[in-house]
Order: structure tokens, then C-alpha cells, then sequence
């Protein structure tokens, strides 16, 4: 799902804005969702603001999704939109790891902006429209799971295995803290990297379709980093076949990594 935030002076008007470009020339079902205390007493009916919106959801400052009364983050919200939306636009809040549109004086710069203008009559509402297929998509496990089950190859399958690697903590009790991991990769050479593992592995007898993604950009304790999906004919394919393809992942793609502690910051590779 390509994903894009936007925060500042009038966050909810330029979003509706993008919204309306991004329907005008989409591929898929786009979502809106609104953040902010404003909403947390209004009905569903009372958010219903974006009119070229397939879908549309509102998340109060502390967690609550009007429309559904259950407590959840921005990301959780978006992981359960990723599998039925292509696109989504958020008005009034970011994530370190998704792209952002600044409007006017913002307190707290997010990590990931793409555009920083002084009002809402700067923001080029059309270029943005055209710069969301390119931004980092937001891939979650069951996205992968659900092209996975479409297979062609699926009515052969008895087995779907997964791997979700995600960002630990500590590694013992006297460890130092691990406050975030930032990824980058090689740009292109990581993705065709991948693309023939998986390409790879599909040739194995009884394995009918790979699927891995690796998210990049900042991530906190506790967040996933990285997927692997098999779809095989039985247990036995699926389950070798997702070890070796994030053994694969890790010793083959480009893909770097920063590690942020409590006491110090360092890249991966070069402290190995």
C-alpha cells in the first residue's frame, strides 16, 4: 500500500486534496484517515469529508478508531488497511518510517519528508499525486500472505509458511537497549537481488511461490523489519524453503544496518 502522510497548517484540507489527485489517476482503492482529538466525538457519518476516499477512518490522538471504538496505533491501523487499499493518505500525523508532507511550522520534524512547504497554496498536489507510486510502499505480512493465496498454484498447496523478523530489544538482561534499527538499501540492486531468490527457491520441487519483503527507514523496538512467505505443496518444502530464503536475504541483499543503543550508534557492518 503506497502510504503518505501529511502534518502541519491545514493537514486534513491538503490530504483531502490528495486524496481527490490520486483517485483521478489510480490503479486501486484508495483510503483517507484523519488523527487528532478533533475527531474523538464525532459518528462516522461526521468524518465522511473525503469524498473520493474507497474507504474512510478516523484514529483519535490516544489510540481510539472512531468508527470501531478499538485502541490502536497509526501502523496498526494501516497493516489492516494494507491488504484491501493500494493507497492510503493520513491527515495530522506521521511515522518515522512512512513518508511525509510538512505544511508550515511543525514542532517535531518527522525522520521521513518528501516535501516541506511554508502553506497549503505551496504544496504541488499533482506532483506529490505522481511521487506516491515511488515512495516505499507499506508491505505488511498479510499482503504477502494474501498474493500468496492467489496463486495460480494455491489449489496445490497444503502449507503456508512465514517468517517475520522484527526489532529485539536485547539479546541478553545485561545487554545495552536497543532504542531503533534504520535500514537503507542498495537502491534496485537489493530488489533484483531478492527477486531472483525468490525466483530461485521457486524452482524447488513441491514450492509454488516466494514472497519476501524488507522494510527500510527507522524502526523501534518491537516493529518488523523483514517477511518471508512460502506457499508449498506440504510442511516439510514450506518450512526449509523459508529458512534458507531469509538465510538467503541475509547474507546475499544489500541492505544495511544501523543500530541505535543506549549507549552508542554504530553500522552493523562495520563493527563486524
Amino acid at each position: 500500500m503506497q502510504t503518505l502522510c501529511v502534518v502541519g497548517d491545514d493537514a486534513p484540507t491538503v490530504a483531502d486534496a490528495l486524496v481527490d489527485a490520486i483517485d483521478d489517476r489510480r490503479d486501486g482503492p484508495v483510503a483517507a484517515v484523519d488523527y487528532g482529538d478533533s475527531v474523538a466525538n464525532e459518528t462516522p457519518a461526521d468524518t465522511e469529508t473525503h469524498t473520493n476516499a474507497d474507504g474512510r477512518f478516523s484514529l483519535t490522538a490516544n489510540g481510539g478508531w472512531v468508527g470501531r471504538g478499538d485502541d490502536r496505533s497509526l501502523v496498526d491501523l494501516l497493516d489492516s488497511l494494507a491488504p484491501n487499499y493500494e493507497y492510503a493518505v493520513v491527515a495530522g500525523t506521521s511515522h518515522h518510517r512512512l513518508p511525509t508532507v510538512v505544511v508550515g511550522d511543525v514542532a517535531d520534524k518527522p525522520v521521513n519528508i518528501i516535501a516541506d512547504v511554508s502553506t497549503p497554496d505551496a504544496v504541488d498536489i499533482d506532483d506529490l499525486a505522481a511521487q506516491i507510486d515511488d515512495v516505499e510502499p507499506h508491505v505488511t505480512l498479510q499482503t504477502l500472505i494474501d498474493r500468496a493465496e492467489a496463486s495460480p498454484l494455491a489449489e496445490r498447496s497444503g502449507a503456508i509458511a512465514t517468517f517475520t523478523g522484527r526489532v529485539r530489544v536485547k539479546d541478553s538482561p545485561e545487554d545495552s537497549r536497543t532504542e531503533q534499527l534504520a535500514f537503507e538499501k542498495y537502491e534496485g540492486v537489493a530488489a533484483d537481488r531478492m527477486a531472483a531468490i525468490s525466483d530461485e527457491l521457486t524452482d524447488r520441487e513441491g514450492v509454488f511461490e516466494v514472497l519476501m519483503h524488507h522494510r527500510v527507514g527507522v524502526m523501534g523496538p518491537g516493529e518488523d523489519i523483514v517477511f518471508v512467505v512460502v506457499l508449498a505443496g506440504h510442511r516439510e518444502e514450506a518450512f526449509r524453503t523459508v529458512e534458507d530464503g531469509i538465510n538467503r536475504l541475509k547474507d546475499e541483499v544489500p541492505i544495511f544496518k544501523k543500530e541505535t543503543t543506549a549507549e552508542a550508534e554504530f553500522w552493523l557492518h562495520e563493527r563486524d
